[in-house]
């Protein structure tokens, strides 16, 4: 069941509530262009998914059909009970090796660069995670769990993980002890020394007590969001890539064919030793810790949100309408999706080209126009151009309001 379609707009209203609570008790755990860019990459995440999922759900199959050693029942409560926990064993390894791998850190990492902590976080996941993931829930397949309880559980644990995103709630006194709740889960998002690599339960912090990575969080060493190696940059794409195109310039300047090789699942942080002698990083001194910030009109803001909005429509339309789409419908999709999302990215870094990349994106709507009804993305109708038409003019205007500031994006 596809639990995670009816939760969306409940997502957004609880964002909505955690704003609120921000402002009653004067705190501030939201900044615009990171919230945006954490949903950003949620939306990047959700509508990959749809292109990608064939990954996990055929592997995961074709394990249930050729390799189970039980074959167990969709009718009982005992199999759901035991595939919700199972699901949340084989989370916590997944989730244990995405911080202890190269290679499974690279994909992992989009959901930790946040520098704030808020439920927008939670919506922050990986667009290339399906590549290695569905390897440590085999294990279901292999006990029998059928298709139907595996995509359910695993949707159900998804969906317990978004409210422990916040830093409203305090501690829960004795439901500390046996399930993840937003005290152990801001601990995991802190790059602290004290809290690094700590607290990979999805649903149960049983795992952690049990196999020795567990930490609570010490009121005496307040949490620094965020990773080692910051992203500084508001760019999803980037998000995406950032720590593989590091690790392929540290394969390609390694000197030894092994060390090229090794690299990638070696654990997190490791570089050939030539390689870090020619090339150090350093780790910024949490002490002096500010977060990454661009400064930004708040007429240009309010431009990028409400782009931001209409990538948010689009990305939903799409994820609901993903049963009835052709595959070149949600590869189109897909791509205005990540092209509209790249360049609003920019636009928050307030780069030298956002003026003329904005440009060329109210443009590319013209293609799009005579594309989607091509593949079937949505219907031929006079409608349909005219809304698309009427947007981008709109846009157009709305660039024009900026017209004083333009000169900054475009400087």
């Amino acid at each position: 069941m596809d639990f995670i379609l009816y939760a969306v707009p409940f997502f957004f209203v609880l964002i909505a509530i955690e704003l609120l609570a921000d402002r009653w008790r004067g705190v501030r755990n939201y900044r615009l262009a990171d919230s945006i860019n954490s949903i950003s990459a949620g939306v990047l995440s959700t509508t990959t998914g749809l292109l990608t999922k064939g990954v996990g759900l055929l592997t995961y199959g074709f394990a249930l059909k050729h390799l189970a050693l039980f074959e167990l029942s969709v009718d009982s409560v005992w199999v759901w009970l035991f595939a919700f926990v199972f699901y949340d064993f084989c989370y916590y390894w997944l989730h244990r090796m995405g911080h202890e791998r190269n290679i499974l850190w690279a994909a992992h990492s989009v959901h930790h660069q946040s520098e704030d902590y808020n439920l927008s976080t939670a919506l922050r996941q990986t667009s290339s995670g399906f590549l290695l993931s569905w390897i440590f829930y085999l294990p279901m397949a292999v006990f029998g769990v059928p298709l139907l309880v595996f995509v359910s559980v695993a949707a159900l644990n998804l969906l317990y993980q978004f409210w422990v995103h916040t830093r409203h709630i305090p501690k829960l006194g004795w439901f500390e002890w046996f399930f993840v709740t937003p005290s152990n889960h801001r601990a995991h998002h802190a790059q602290n020394a004290l809290y690094m690599d700590r607290n990979y339960g999805g649903v149960f912090i049983i795992w952690d007590r049990l196999f020795g990575s567990f930490q609570e969080e010490d009121d005496n060493e307040p949490v620094v969001f965020g990773v080692t190696t910051p992203l500084a940059s508001w760019n999803p794409l980037w998000a995406n890539v950032q720590f593989y195109v590091q690790l392929g310039a540290d394969a390609r300047r390694a000197e030894r064919l092994w060390d090229k090789l090794r690299i990638w699942f070696m654990r997190t942080g490791w570089r050939p030793a030539d390689v870090a002698a020619k090339y150090p990083m350093s780790k910024p001194d949490l002490s002096q810790f500010r977060k990454f910030e661009v400064a930004l009109d708040p007429r240009q803001q309010l431009y990028v949100l409400l782009q931001f909005c209409v990538y948010i429509a689009l990305g939903s339309y799409v994820m609901n309408l993903q049963a009835h789409l052709p595959t070149a419908a949600l590869v189109l999709g897909w791509g205005a999706v990540a092209w509209g999302l790249f360049v609003l990215g920019v636009a928050l870094e307030n780069r030298p080209w956002a003026l003329k990349l904005e440009l060329l994106r109210l443009a590319s709507n013209v293609p799009l126009m005579w594309l989607a009804p091509l593949v079937g993305l949505w219907p031929a109708s006079v409608v349909g151009w005219v809304g698309l038409l009427s947007y981008s003019l709109v846009s157009g205007i709305g660039l024009y309001c900026c017209r004083n500031r333009i000169t900054r994006w475009a400087s």
